[in-house]
């Protein structure tokens, strides 16, 4: 075998939960240290560690990325009161992700791993389509009240200087709810330079969608930071690049996206993207198959994969008994991380390696290798189920082909 590839700078590495801590150790001990001398700064947010330090660890490996620029994550759990009592928490500590995403201040994108052998349930969709989901405010922060009776609702706004801005919601003549929303000029600027950042890095067009016609001060104002900051910043190289800004409607831009053959990203507020993600993932396949990454409009990136830790799998492995875990978009989490590392780096072998990794995945799976939640998913007639472990040892083989 070759010599191994030495990474010049470190990569933050972020150690996570239950069947994907298991499988985070065998994708490094069969896909990775036979080949690199792999540099990370080791952190280990798994679930006990993060209690141990008071969650100081997960601030600590999201400083860490912005020191070194480039981070890989393996799942975590974000607790709940089953969580609380299972592993004697000290409190129900946030969710990592958002904790690192505050942090970076970042945006996810998610996009579907495609496979020849699993066509996706929309017939026109190619390509993959990347999400792009901001990541702040609107229902996820907002405020709610259960209305007993006739009353009247109001926007109460008081400025510095103790000023009072009203507005009236509704005269209630009954019983009903109310909902109170909000949203930050910096937290939509950041999601919109992240967008188009990203954009420019996979030389994709990037789609955007609100509904302003009806929310005609809240929708808009995201409408108009997008279009302010891409006419400021971002036209001339989107044109040099030959990719393009485009903004509809979101009921529009779903039509649209049913009529394409993807092949592009879909920027989209918080819980449209929380919804569209799923919608895309699981009309392509699996969220097993689906990447996830963070990116900063600073340039950090934190890749990971969108699913969780396996929980059923993992209680499986303790009692002994065979899983078959996909490992596919943890690896790809992997390679992400390692090629972003060897662009930065201008370090060419590594992104090479990042390529072959990919590449001997996929080609396992198309030559009808593959784990039992992509079984009923493939339209091969000759495949075979392996295990956990032996997926690894099927996408070593053809890697060392292909090195």
């Amino acid at each position: 075998m070759a010599d191994k590839i030495k990474m010049q700078i470190p990569l933050v590495e972020m150690d996570g939960d239950e069947m994907t801590r298991i499988m985070w150790k065998m994708i490094k001990d069969i896909l990775l240290t036979p080949y690199i001398e792999l540099n990370t700064e080791y952190y280990d947010l798994g679930l006990e560690y993060r209690n141990e330090t008071n969650d100081q660890v997960t601030v600590d490996s999201a400083l860490a990325t912005k020191k070194y620029g480039v981070a890989v994550k393996c799942a975590t759990i974000t607790p709940n009161a089953e969580r609380m009592k299972e592993y004697t928490l000290k409190e129900m500590w946030k969710s990592p992700n958002g904790t690192i995403r505050a942090i970076l201040d970042g945006t996810v994108f998610r996009a579907p791993i495609v496979l020849n052998s699993i066509k996706p349930s929309v017939s026109t969709w190619k390509k993959p389509i990347t999400i792009a989901r901001h990541a702040y405010g609107d229902v996820y922060r907002d405020v709610e009240m259960q209305i007993p009776g006739a009353g009247k609702a109001e926007i109460v706004f008081t400025n510095e200087a103790g000023k009072e801005t009203r507005t009236t919601i509704h005269d209630f003549k009954g019983s009903g709810i109310l909902l109170g929303m909000h949203n930050l000029d910096d937290s939509i600027e950041s999601f919109a330079r992240a967008c188009f950042e990203y954009a420019l890095d996979i030389k994709q067009d990037l789609w955007f969608a609100t509904k302003d016609t009806i929310s005609k001060k809240y929708d808009h104002r995201f409408k108009d930071i997008f279009a302010e900051i891409f006419e400021e910043e971002y036209k001339s190289k989107f044109d040099e690049n030959g990719i393009e800004y485009f903004y509809t409607l979101i009921d529009d831009a779903v039509a649209r996206v049913i009529r394409s053959e993807g092949g592009f990203i879909w920027a989209c507020k918080n819980y449209d993207g929380d919804v569209m993600s799923d919608m895309v993932a699981t009309a392509f396949g699996s969220l097993a198959m689906m990447t996830s990454v963070l990116v900063s409009p600073e340039g950090y990136y934190e890749y990971e994969a969108a699913h969780g830790t396996v929980q059923r799998h993992y209680y499986k492995h303790l009692k002994g008994e065979e899983t078959s875990s996909n490992s596919v978009a943890t690896i790809f989490a992997w390679s992400g991380a390692l090629r972003k590392r060897g662009e930065l780096d201008n370090q060419p072998e590594l992104i090479d390696f990042a390529n072959k990794l990919e590449e001997a995945c996929l080609t396992t799976i198309e030559e009808g290798v593959m784990t039992g939640d992509l079984l009923s998913l493939s339209n091969f007639e000759n495949k075979r189920k392996v295990n956990t472990e032996e997926f690894l040892h099927e996408v070593r083989i053809r890697l060392d082909r292909l090195i």
